[in-house]
C-alpha cells in the first residue's frame, strides 16, 4: 500500500477529484481512508433512497471514506451544517469544496478495482481483480 495526501481547492467536485487523483497516480485501486474539509453544498443519497438529497449552505466534512476505481468511486460521508446538525450518506456528484478538502488516499499497487452492475442490488458494485 502507498499513501497519497490530497488537498482539493474551492470549487472542486469532491467525487470527481478523488477519481481523477487515482487515475493521475497510475494506480487502478484505492481507498479514501479519511477526509475533512468544507463544502458549499452536497448531494447525499440516504440508505434505501433511489435519489440523492440536496443539502444547501456551508457544510463541514466530518468523515469521508470509500473505495476508488478508475471507473468510479463508492464514498460515504458525514457532514454538519451551521447548527451542528449531522447528516450522512452516499456521496454523489455535486459535492463542491468551499474552502478546502484534505484527504488521505491508500493506493493499492498490483490491484485493479472495477464497477459492474449487480442485478441483485441494481447498482454498479465493486469487482476486485
Amino acid at each position: 500500500m502507498r499513501t497519497l495526501a490530497l488537498r482539493l481547492d474551492p470549487g472542486d467536485d469532491l467525487r470527481a477529484s478523488v477519481v481523477a487523483a487515482l487515475t493521475a497516480s497510475g494506480h487502478q485501486a484505492g481507498f479514501v481512508l479519511q477526509g475533512i474539509g468544507s463544502l458549499d453544498g452536497a448531494q447525499l443519497r440516504y440508505a434505501g433512497m433511489p435519489h440523492p438529497d440536496t443539502l444547501r449552505g456551508d457544510l463541514e466534512i466530518l468523515t469521508l471514506a470509500g473505495s476508488i476505481s478508475a471507473d468510479g468511486a463508492h464514498l460515504h460521508m458525514s457532514v454538519s451544517d451551521a447548527q451542528g446538525k449531522v447528516l450522512g450518506g452516499h456521496v454523489c456528484a455535486g459535492c463542491t469544496v468551499r474552502t478546502t478538502a484534505e484527504l488521505l488516499l491508500a493506493l493499492l499497487p498490483g490491484q485493479r478495482f472495477t464497477r459492474e452492475l449487480d442485478p441483485r442490488t441494481g447498482y454498479p458494485e465493486l469487482k476486485i481483480g
